[in-house]
């Protein structure tokens, strides 16, 4: 898969992805992150060995596109940002994403989950130093369509997570800062009552100090019934 991103400024970024990583349980006030392990936990889902958690998963399923199957009803997006390492690795690109996972699969293990959804990506990126000193006033959003109505359910700013600097540094540790890496921050919380079961999902990066927004919009294809 190649990411086609355009910036600010008119130029645009072509990124040949080798490998893609999903992180989980990455807000900021890690705390709150322990207490939403342990209510997960009470619903089958299995508890990380540490926390934040990075999921490597297949390289094939970074997509930008407006149609994301799905083989039954209970899969939903996540709102999150994303670090796309270009040929300049001193200075990623940071774009929206939605990590289309799958809720039925996520009882039985979480990487799992993460390796059977497509991670929408956005078209439009900004360099992170150009935004470096802001992030956490630029707020991440994203609604659920239900037949014609259309619903806000999650609604936060990037503050609410580890800052991407984070991310940048595990991955150099790691060796994993190269071209064509791709990194999904982890997402925010949903509002109470939100059905995030939808037909479409809509997420938005905005930046406030500039009024730019870059942001994705996909429709959930639910595939046939099997045969067999």
């Amino acid at each position: 898969m190649t990411l086609e991103l355009a910036l600010p400024d008119g130029s645009t970024r072509s990124v040949e992805v080798h490998r893609v990583f999903n992180a989980g349980y990455a807000g900021r006030a890690q705390e709150e992150v322990a207490a939403h392990v342990a209510e997960l936990a009470e619903l089958g889902v299995p508890a990380p060995d540490t926390v934040p958690a990075l999921y490597p998963v297949s390289p094939y399923l970074a997509s930008q596109t407006d149609r994301v199957p799905a083989q039954h009803d209970r899969t939903s997006g996540e709102a999150e940002c994303a670090l796309v390492v270009g040929d300049d690795v001193t200075d990623p690109l940071l774009t929206v994403a939605c990590d289309h996972t799958d809720r039925a699969l996520e009882v039985h293990g979480v990487a799992w989950s993460k390796n059977a959804g497509l991670d929408v990506l956005g078209r439009k990126a900004w360099r992170l130093s150009e935004v470096a000193d802001r992030l956490d006033d630029i707020s991440l959003r994203a609604w659920v369509r239900h037949g014609g109505s259309e619903e806000l359910v999650q609604d936060a700013t990037l503050a609410a997570l580890l800052p991407p600097g984070y991310w940048v540094d595990l991955l150099r540790e790691r060796g994993w800062l190269v071209p064509g890496t791709v990194l999904l921050s982890g997402t925010v919380a949903m509002r109470p009552g939100g059905d995030q079961f939808a037909d479409a999902w809509r997420v938005e990066l905005h930046d406030p100090a500039t009024g730019d927004t870059i942001g994705l919009t996909y429709e959930v294809d639910r595939l046939p019934e099997p045969i067999g």
